[in-house]
């Protein structure tokens, strides 16, 4: 099996065989059979297709064998160049790129294999000339015969032009070409079929032939008609020397190649351009990139504005992706207008987020103003169908000297504070600042190097002492005043840059990346191990562990089922675990954790409910569950510490939550106690049990075990 067939399938590769000869037969005269002609293509298949991984060679090789078995119209070529730009990426992973440095390979070929015939034609018609000029009378009536056939017949535009440059004489197929009776055409000179921009390569190059410096040239050229539409030709002239061997005349040949042009001009177009949208793709950027940042003189700036819709996806789910599509369209092209009014280049970087770069900015002040304009566009509302739709953005803007940074600095600088945007309230821009831009940028790196943080062992959990203020058997807790009754575990980073993390500095990028639980899995894989060995160590002096679940946690569907697996593997007694889970979990939508809470009371778990307090119409719903305490936290706690004590407010508020926590008869833990003096107001406004710097330091798990057990 071949190469193509390999990666295609052999009938779908005989079909694209079938496919092409289908679409070629009938385009040139070619001398063999249908089985012939596609065993052939097969073979010019294979070689195309093995080009997509591997050197251009054959793909070019492909291209000239079309040619030499007589494929040589332009509509050979680009049926052939668009059935294999949709062929070629079913089978392999063929970057666009890639696809078009291949479809170039097998233009290039063919191009130069026509040339080549062309050469040889023009070869021949000369001979035919000089013939016909030096051979005898009945001799040169019968070489003039066969160069006139080959004259007229010729699918080349031919012109005979004096060393001047004045057209002589022509064929029909000049006409055709140039689209110009033979009477506008002769007399003229090559000179005016060529536009401004070519006719120096033209001029020089005509020189060196008719000074009989060289015998032929070649080159393209193109021709701009009166209304406006280009022709583009490959030239190729000949010198014709007289008997001296002096230069006497110029043959002049023109292959029309405005179709292969134009689709190859397409190609390139596809490679750098969104083909949603028509903006600058991501290829298109990096170069204006490069050039924007270029030196170009002295104190030289640049701008980036890095856009992103908001609630774009709400429009996919609710309105489908065709009318989304069309949104982009229309926000596409009013960026664009605005960007062009700028000299800038908008382009799209993929879903729904656009860059404007700006080069050779006056100021962020000015470039704030545009980006002002240009929010103004997109949230100026779209008809599109029978919707009428009003799009907002959220913009990182940076403005900075050229000399002051690099293209991947600059973007990844618009993106993080487009970040900040959307974090800021959204349908706004922000400025770049290199303060808060280093903070997001060191969250992303920790948001980043978790995962892998996981699998290297950086990650350990110490444990905060729960110390009991008071005595009592109160929901299942037996409380002696200044007994450590518990341990609250807390994860700690060990990062190789940032030092020891706490859990506040990447708890929430984990749960914003999902990352979370698994995380919280590991975390209290390590729980139910350590409060295993404190058990059965210190029998019924042993701490309880209390492990606080998050709210995406709490949602897991497997977290019944893994608290049980690691409860049976560590040999933890339920009853010497205690979760925390946020209030506001206990009431979401997503899942049921009301159900959760009822298994694991079932199970013999002792569960806290933390963030406690925060909504008191909720209060009438907890008290129905089976809770064995509630926790408190936030700045109300805080202010007990003051030698003043605490204002009316923050009393208030904490003891409504002690007062509420104990009619439901729940114990109430505080947490971030700093001293005595704010344990004992605490106490007196009914909190059980504290956590913090008062109850004791931070801990590891065997440190925790020989304090105890004191």
């Amino acid at each position: 099996m071949s190469a193509s067939e390999g990666s295609l399938g052999g009938d779908e590769h005989r079909e694209a065989v079938r496919q092409w000869a289908r679409e070629i037969i009938h385009t040139s005269y070619v001398p063999m059979g249908r089985p012939e002609l596609e065993a052939f293509l097969a073979k010019c298949l294979d070689d195309v297709r093995t080009a997509c991984d591997g050197p251009l060679e054959s793909a070019r090789l492909a291209g000239e064998r079309l040619v030499q078995v007589h494929f040589t119209s332009p509509v050979a070529l680009q049926r052939t160049v668009t059935h294999l730009g949709t062929v070629l990426p079913r089978g392999a992973r063929v970057g666009q790129q890639r696809l078009v440095e291949v479809l170039g390979a097998v233009a290039s070929g063919f191009s130069g294999a026509l040339r080549e015939q062309t050469l040889d034609q023009q070869e021949l018609i000369k001979k035919s000339v000089l013939d016909a000029r030096s051979a005898a009378e009945t001799a040169l009536r019968s070489s003039e015969a066969r160069s006139r056939a080959v004259f007229a017949s010729s699918a080349l535009g031919i012109a005979v032009v004096t060393l001047d440059g004045v057209i002589e004489e022509i064929n029909p197929s000049m006409t055709r070409i140039f689209r110009r009776r033979t009477d506008e055409l002769v007399g003229r000179t090559i000179f005016e079929l060529t536009d401004q921009t070519w006719l120096g390569e033209l001029t020089a190059a005509n020189a060196d032939l008719v000074r009989g410096r060289v015998d032929r040239y070649q080159l393209e050229t193109r021709f701009t008609e009166q209304h406006g539409s280009h022709i583009w030709t490959q030239l190729s002239a000949s010198l014709v020397r007289d008997p001296a061997g002096g230069p006497d005349y110029q043959v002049l040949l023109y292959e029309d190649i405005t179709d292969r042009h134009m689709l190859q001009e397409q190609f390139r177009r596809q490679a750098v351009h969104d083909p949603l949208t028509g903006l600058a793709n991501r290829t298109q950027l990096q170069t204006s990139l490069d050039k924007a940042l270029e030196p170009t003189h002295p104190g030289r700036r640049v701008g980036l504005c890095f856009f992103d819709l908001d609630g774009f996806k709400a429009v996919n789910d609710s309105l489908g992706h065709a009318v989304g599509d069309q949104l982009l369209r229309a926000v596409a092209q009013r960026i664009q207008a605005r960007a062009a009014e700028m000299g800038a280049l908008a382009a799209r970087m993929g879903g729904d987020e656009f860059v404007v770069l700006v080069p050779d900015t006056s100021g962020a002040t000015d470039l704030v103003e545009q980006v002002e304009a240009m929010l103004a566009e997109i949230t100026r509302p779209c008809r599109i169908g029978s919707h009428e739709l009003s799009a907002s953005a959220s913009v990182g803007v940076v403005e900075r000297p050229v000399a002051e940074t690099d293209g991947e600095c600059l973007l990844r600088d618009a993106d993080i504070t487009l970040y900040r945007a959307k974090e800021d309230g959204r349908a706004q821009w922000v400025l770049f600042d290199a303060e808060r831009n280093a903070r997001a940028r060191d969250r992303f790196k920790l948001s980043a190097a978790l995962p892998a943080a996981l699998d290297q062992y950086e990650l350990f959990v110490e444990y905060e002492p729960i110390v009991s203020l008071s005595d009592g058997d109160l929901a299942g807790w037996n409380l002696v005043r200044g007994r450590t009754v518990g341990a609250a575990a807390t994860i700690r980073w060990d990062h190789p840059e940032f030092g020891e993390l706490g859990q506040d500095a990447f708890l929430g990028l984990a749960e914003e990346t999902g990352l979370i639980t698994r995380l919280g899995r590991w975390a209290m894989e390590q729980v139910c191990e350590h409060a295993a060995r404190w058990s059965e160590r210190l029998g019924p002096n042993a701490p309880i562990a209390v492990m606080n679940l998050s709210r995406r946690h709490c949602r897991d569907p497997e977290l019944v089922n893994d608290v049980q697996r690691m409860l049976a593997d560590s040999g933890l007694p339920p009853d010497r675990l205690a979760l925390g889970m946020p209030e506001p979990a206990l009431f979401d939508h997503e899942g049921d954790p009301v159900d959760t809470v009822e298994i694991f009371a079932e199970m013999g778990i002792r569960l806290i409910v933390y963030q406690f307090g925060d909504d008191y119409t909720r209060l009438n719903r907890l008290r129905r569950l089976p809770l064995h305490g509630v926790r408190v936290d936030g700045p109300h706690l805080a202010a007990f510490a003051d030698p003043d004590g605490p204002d009316a407010l923050d009393a208030h508020l904490v003891r409504a939550a002690a007062q509420a926590a104990d009619l439901m008869g729940l114990p109430v833990m505080a947490s971030g106690v700093q001293d005595a003096l704010q344990a004992d107001r605490l106490r007196e406004v009914g909190v059980r049990t504290v956590l913090g710097p008062y109850a004791g330091e931070r801990l590891a798990a065997l440190e925790l075990e020989a304090t105890a057990a004191r």
